[in-house]
């Protein structure tokens, strides 16, 4: 099989997804083209040599819709010869990307492709695109359907996570991702976004809010037992787990992941084109997957999709460095945990989507830059990236430096 390796890995940084973020006045096609002409500029590309670019994007619809990786390509310094696609796995759309531009290297049928993502979440909301899975009643009763919000709730309640446990998970995810910045951790992928006059507006991710306490997010009140008693969706998710005799709701916006805007894109490639464009190899991709899980409770996908890929490729978690796993919902991550038995000084170590936010379809590709570099701030060799799905899915990459 022919190696795909990694070449690059930018990202913007993360803007509050609201009409009052830094972001709101970049259009999503620009905030993709501004990120394709910063891979471009920094590895003096030749983009004539490009055969694809693939990216995640959750909500296709209006301004996002009609296939925005080609508009974005077109918007940019890229040349038109370069085709685009995009590709939609909910949560987990941006590693699915990479992925996907990965296989077309690893085939042969590729030589260099660009996977990543885009989302802007303060123009597109969530939603927007609607969907068979939460609208169609038919697909909505044969699947239990019940908001992802409840799904978390139900996740916490299944496996005893208690609201402390969720609340101290997302104090830490503030105070690592604070002291990651502070520490300048992301500057080997930071790109700064610029206004229509080329004047920048945000090279910090927006949302870290490095004054939580356990104290403050005790004040907030569940976001998901409204939906749970009054709509009645505890009781779709109670039919499905009936030994469960009450869902505890102990999500609310402070230990979920928060709402912004971002794009990132990956520079993947041959080992012939690497030495045409006179670029050394940072990482390859070693190994992905993605599968099903039950869709009730629907979040408990990466534990099953990193169980498939390392026993795919004979591996076990103490092959591993390092794990990114999105966080969804805080108790997504301690679930992950628990489930492939981790020191969690392993994962997420520079914090993650509860600081910093998860950009739908961006966030994956996001994840695998971060991972990657801080296997070369720790000279560590292996990591695994992972995200939960939307329908119950989980996907799964490893990656390895070179």
């Amino acid at each position: 099989m022919i190696e795909a390796y990694i070449y690059d890995s930018i990202r913007t940084p993360r803007g509050k997804g609201k009409a009052e973020g830094s972001l709101n006045e970049i259009s999503p096609v620009k905030l993709a083209s501004q990120t394709l002409n910063a891979l471009k500029k920094r590895n003096n590309l030749n983009t004539a040599l490009v055969d694809d670019v693939v990216f995640g994007c959750v909500h296709p619809s209006n301004e996002q819709g009609a296939d925005i990786t080609r508009s974005a390509i077109l918007d940019s310094e890229f040349e038109e010869s370069v085709p685009g696609t995009q590709v939609d796995r909910f949560c987990a759309s941006g590693l699915e990307a990479v992925n996907l531009a990965a296989a077309q290297v690893m085939s042969g049928q590729s030589n260099l492709t660009v996977g990543g993502g885009v989302e802007s979440m303060s123009r597109v909301p969530m939603g927007s695109s609607g969907g068979a899975w939460m609208s169609d009643p038919m697909i909505a009763m044969k699947t239990n359907f019940v908001p992802q919000g409840i799904s978390a709730d139900l996740l916490a309640t299944k496996y005893n996570y208690s609201r402390d446990d969720v609340d101290m998970f997302a104090v830490n995810s503030q105070k690592k991702a604070d002291y990651a910045w502070k520490q300048n951790r992301f500057k080997n992928s930071i790109i700064p976004i610029k206004d229509i006059s080329g004047k920048t507006i945000l090279i910090k991710d927006e949302i870290i809010k490095n004054e939580t306490s356990m104290q403050g997010l005790a004040s907030l009140k569940p976001s998901f037992l409204e939906l749970g008693e009054k709509l009645k969706f505890d009781n779709i998710a109670l039919k499905k787990y009936p030994q469960e005799m009450t869902i505890n709701h102990v999500h609310h916006a402070g230990n979920s992941s928060g709402i912004v805007d971002g794009s990132a894109a990956v520079l993947i490639g041959n080992k012939e084109v690497g030495s045409k464009l006179g670029k050394k190899p940072r990482a390859k991709i070693k190994a992905f997957t993605s599968i099903g899980t039950e869709p009730t409770i629907m979040l408990t996908g990466p534990e099953h999709a990193t169980n498939k890929l390392l026993n795919r490729h004979k591996m076990n978690a103490n092959d591993i460095d390092l794990f990114e796993v999105n966080e969804a919902f805080a108790a997504v991550v301690l679930r992950y945990i628990d489930a492939i038995n981790l020191d969690e000084t392993k994962v997420n170590v520079n914090g993650g989507a509860i600081a910093m936010g998860h950009p739908l379809g961006a966030t994956g590709a996001m994840l695998l830059g971060t991972a990657l570099d801080e296997l070369e701030r720790q000279n560590k060799e292996t990591a695994l990236i992972t995200l939960c799905v939307g329908a119950g899915m989980g996907t799964a990459t490893i990656i390895e430096r070179v």
